[in-house]
């Protein structure tokens, strides 16, 4: 999520956006066309009530009920031969964002693979590990987050859980490009991030394009041209993710992926991120226009720049790129984004979609009404939310794409 997040996603990962819309419409839209995306889209950052790094267990849940598919593709990975250990074994997460989730998969990746060293026999390499995302993510809050490194090498670190056993570093850029020497790289890990867009394609910010989302802040229910418009530009940006890694990818390396995904075959059917984002939160800015606290044109000036494929959708550029080969592949049911203690309790539902939608999303709405306005948006997803509880409850799911990849 780099939402950007890479992520997104939460983690939130996105590009820059350049509108070839008027000046006139350029005034009103703010988030698309006057600030790049690449430099302002990210998690919510900080510790506060709305901060990702208080409202990202539900993608820590989600991430943890993966863990045996992440396993098996570090399996496959290619161990270093011992006469080469004092070549460090890379690791990089794509999408980081600033929560604790980043810091526990790469322990997870570390652990794993230094027992996979340990069977063999072969002396475990130093470890080192690359978290990416946006530049505007909160990188000081996650780096905050970890744990000293063991001064006394490898067996300190491992006779407790107070220090880690990698060296970290920090890597800002938009993963939509490339952001590693050739060959450099052992695993790449990204989860919650790929369903964020490079951008808003500009077809959908254009009144004279079919594909213009009058009316609407999301695609979830769009019309064709609109929906097309999104997929064109997430299989553009998933092959331009494919190309980089696979020049940066060592040979014998392993890609495991997470993003957002749908079961429907119709593109206007975003499933869980379609609940999210195209329902309440819809609602909420058509609230802001109806009360005259914002216009008609500023609404539909926000688009959401997310896209939940199917999984045909994701197997059509890894094929069409032809650098990989897909060791699996498949629609992962993880449940809902929400975590509250009291189900039955409106009041709770209400405000945790509200936080959750703010924690991915708050940025690109301040960003384009203000912090204020943005408060009186969230406070009717909040209203709007508690009067659906049950329903969000019970429907409110979300479905992820898994995959996993080598080199060809």
């Amino acid at each position: 999520m780099e939402v950007q997040t890479q992520s997104e996603k939460t983690t939130m990962m996105a590009g820059g956006v350049n509108s070839q819309q008027s000046s006139s419409d350029n005034k009103d839209n703010v988030v698309v066309s006057n600030l790049k995306l690449e430099r302002m889209l990210s998690m919510k950052g900080g510790k506060g009530e709305a901060s990702y790094v208080n409202n990202s267990q539900a993608q820590g849940q989600h991430a943890q009920s993966m863990l045996h598919l992440l396993k098996e593709t570090l399996d496959g990975v290619q161990l270093i031969s011992s006469s080469d250990n004092d070549i460090p074994f890379v690791i990089v997460d794509l999408g980081c964002s600033c929560g604790s989730n980043t810091v526990y998969i790469i322990d997870v990746i570390v652990e794993h693979m230094r027992k996979r060293f340990d069977t063999t026999d072969q002396q475990s390499p130093e470890f080192s590990a690359f978290f990416c995302d946006l530049p505007s993510n909160d990188f000081n809050t996650l780096f905050q987050l970890l744990p000293p490194l063991a001064n006394n090498g490898m067996e300190e670190c491992l006779a407790s859980n107070s220090h880690r056993s990698y060296f970290a570093a920090g890597v800002p850029g938009s993963f939509y490009r490339r952001l590693f020497p050739a060959r450099s790289i052992d695993v790449f890990y990204s989860a919650f991030s790929l369903h964020w867009l490079s951008q808003v394609p500009d077809v959908v910010l254009d009144k004279q394009n079919v594909a213009y989302n009058k009316g609407r802040i999301y695609i979830h229910g769009a019309n064709e041209s609109t929906t097309k418009a999104y997929k064109k530009q997430f299989q553009s940006d998933l092959a331009n993710f494919l190309c980089a890694r696979s020049k940066e990818m060592k040979r014998g390396g392993s890609m495991f992926l997470v993003c957002l995904g749908r079961t429907s075959m119709d593109p206007t059917d975003q499933g869980g991120a379609g609940l999210l984002f195209g329902t309440h939160f819809q609602d909420a800015w058509d609230d802001l226009v109806q009360e005259g606290l914002i216009t008609s044109e500023k609404r539909d000036n926000f688009n959401i720049p997310v896209y939940a494929p199917s999984i045909q959708d994701f197997k059509e550029v890894v094929e069409a790129n032809g650098s990989f080969t897909i060791n699996n592949l498949q629609v992962f049911w993880g449940g809902s984004p929400l975590v509250v203690n009291h189900p039955d309790d409106a009041a709770e539902v209400g405000r945790a979609l509200a936080i959750s939608c703010r924690s991915v999303s708050g940025v690109l709405v301040d960003a384009h009404i203000g912090e204020q306005l943005g408060d009186e948006l969230f406070t009717r997803v909040e209203r709007r939310a508690s009067r659906h509880a049950k329903e969000l409850i019970e429907k409110l799911q979300f479905f992820h794409i898994v995959a996993s990849l080598s080199l060809v």
